[in-house]
């Protein structure tokens, strides 16, 4: 007689149940990739990508305005700087610090727009649609804060490359320039090494934020005011009237914290042997510019910079407003 004995293996139908019903792995990706937070970062990323490549030249030529000092012009004009950097390095001397840049502004623009859309919500009072003036200032404050903390050493580095090839970069006390100059990685690592370690990569955000700070919080401000005066809700042809929204912004916001720019890119090379730059801290940095190189000296590099900052902010916010458009975000 054979006794045939089965084994029946069940999983319990309430586990089985509950374990297709929660919300798997894959479905919170899906549900975190298509969050409105995640649209604004990618929609801030892309526009912060763009227009600084638009502008990379005007850039660079702006930040060798700023660090160059009265004893050493050897950038004087807008367009015989322009000539010179095409004929002493080419393309290469236009799009110097551009890989560094857009390596730093796709962070430091996504993390911007996503902590404004953010501080928006928070600030919102029930019942509005939108922020009055000190809310807008706070949330665009804070949200210039937030962005410059996640970038600075990026920041550092890409303003070093961006003048280490350039005539001033060499020393009085050197005849001729080095042969090859460090890229990003070399650069992160000499800072570190010879300039106090992680304080030599963060050496100027003090002033940075004090500039920044007020900056972001202006230009969201402006740019916000403009818009609703200038594009009509149910206006289908806005493109053009949002760039230059975007332009003016930025112009009007730049210029009021200029000066502050200015002192950012000094402490950025001060700690570098071919820039004689010493200063103490920002109260004494500003003193002793005023003193020795006059009161425009606070506003050098001041044209540059319009034709860059007004095309670039223009770009970056009709970039980031299409973005949402095409992401539907809200």
């Amino acid at each position: 007689m054979n006794i045939v004995v089965t084994h029946t293996l069940s999983v319990p139908s309430s586990s089985s149940s509950s374990y297709y019903s929660e919300p798997g792995l894959y479905d919170k990706t899906v549900e975190m990739l298509t969050s409105d937070t995640m649209k604004h970062l990618i929609a801030g990323g892309v526009a912060g990508a763009v227009s600084r490549t638009v502008v990379s030249p005007m850039e660079r030529m702006k930040i060798l305005f700023q660090v160059q000092g009265p004893n050493m012009p050897a950038y004087t004009g807008v367009w015989s700087t322009l000539g010179r950097m095409w004929k002493e390095e080419g393309w290469r001397g236009f799009m110097r610090g551009n890989g560094t840049n857009v390596i730093r502004m796709i962070p430091y623009s996504a993390s911007q727009f996503a902590a404004y859309e953010q501080f928006k919500s928070a600030l919102m009072e029930p019942g509005k649609s939108e922020l009055d003036t000190p809310r807008r200032l706070v949330a665009g404050g804070l949200s210039g804060v937030v962005s410059v903390a996640c970038t600075y050493p990026l920041d550092l580095v890409r303003t070093r490359l961006s003048i280490q090839s350039a005539s001033l970069s060499i020393s009085s006390n050197s005849s001729t320039p080095a042969k090859k100059q460090p890229g990003i990685v070399s650069t992160v690592k000499l800072i570190y090494r010879t300039e106090g370690g992680l304080r030599g990569l963060y050496r100027g955000l003090w002033p940075t934020t004090l500039g920044v700070a007020p900056y972001v919080a202006l230009n969201f401000q402006c740019y916000e005011v403009l818009k609703d005066y200038l594009i009509p809700i149910q206006e289908d042809h806005g493109n053009i009237r949002k760039l230059f929204c975007g332009a003016l912004a930025g112009s009007i916001a730049q210029t009021i914290i200029y000066p502050l720019d200015v002192l950012r890119r000094r402490f950025q090379v001060s700690g570098m042997n071919s820039m004689d730059y010493k200063y103490n801290g920002t109260w004494h940095a500003l003193k002793t510019m005023a003193q020795k190189e006059g009161f425009k000296s606070l506003y050098r590099g001041l044209l540059p910079n319009y034709l860059k900052v007004a095309p670039a902010m223009g770009v970056t916010f009709y970039s980031y407003e299409l973005c949402k458009e095409i992401m539907h975000a809200k």
